[in-house]
């Protein structure tokens, strides 16, 4: 199965908290999406890497992802090998995505930081002849998606690219709210964490109504890309 867009994400729950509404923006219009985890998620303090897998695809089912797969990278040890390359390399030319999401190449936490540039890394490598790939016993064909987009996590930037997610913003949260062991649950006798105090969903909220105003809209989802993106005027006055 071809995909029209892959997001990779570091952690189960990156996707959600930083694409979602796009995620879902893109399926309501029958585009094919895969959301493609790094690893999963063993080292957060709250819940467990069992339960954190159930709840990821409970949330690419809210989200209607054609697929959720997990590359099974130690969490907190992304390191940049020849073998993790290749689980990226095969995973792209398994699938064949148009557009490529991955996290922004700065932020607070170092596994985001590490699979941005294995990502970057890997999409070059997987469009070139001579790096050799197999998929059950198979050789895989180079291939090279379009464009590589960076999505925002904690520490901020400023956007080449803002999309209005007014229409799936809802669908966005109830994909964030699947992960009921990482985020608050008053119920909940876990440690506290960054992102389990009741003022994180609230920031979550306003980023999006912050990213939407920009744009005229009620919610919006920033992205940058490091490469020149046509702008089509004519195609906007005829709206």
């Amino acid at each position: 199965m071809n995909l029209d867009v892959i997001v990779f994400a570091a952690h189960p729950d990156d996707a959600e908290l930083s694409m979602g509404g796009t995620i879902a923006k893109l399926t309501s219009k029958d585009l094919k999406v895969g959301i493609i985890d790094f690893t999963r998620g063993e080292l957060g303090t709250r819940g467990s890497a069992d339960i954190r897998q159930r709840e990821a695809f409970q949330a690419a089912i809210t989200l209607k992802a054609a697929i959720r797969e997990n590359l099974n990278i130690p969490d907190g040890n992304i390191e940049s090998t020849k073998e993790n390359l290749m689980k990226i390399i095969m995973t792209i030319r398994r699938y064949k995505p148009k557009i490529i999401f991955a996290p922004y190449f700065n932020d607070r936490h170092p596994d985001h930081i590490d699979a941005s540039k294995m990502v970057k890394k890997a999409m070059f490598s997987t469009g070139l002849a001579k790096v050799k790939t197999f998929d059950k016993e198979v050789a895989q064909e180079p291939y090279r998606p379009q464009k590589l987009f960076y999505y925002m996590q904690t520490y901020t930037f400023e956007p080449t690219v803002i999309v209005d997610i007014t229409d799936c913003f809802q669908t966005k949260m109830n994909a964030v709210k699947n992960y009921e062991s990482q985020f608050h649950n008053p119920r909940s006798a876990e440690p506290e964490t960054f992102i389990s105090r009741p003022e994180f969903i609230k920031y979550v909220e306003s980023r999006a109504q912050f990213y939407g105003f920009q744009i005229g809209k009620h919610y919006g989802e920033p992205f940058y890309c490091e490469e020149k993106i046509e702008y089509d005027f004519a195609k906007m006055l005829k709206h």
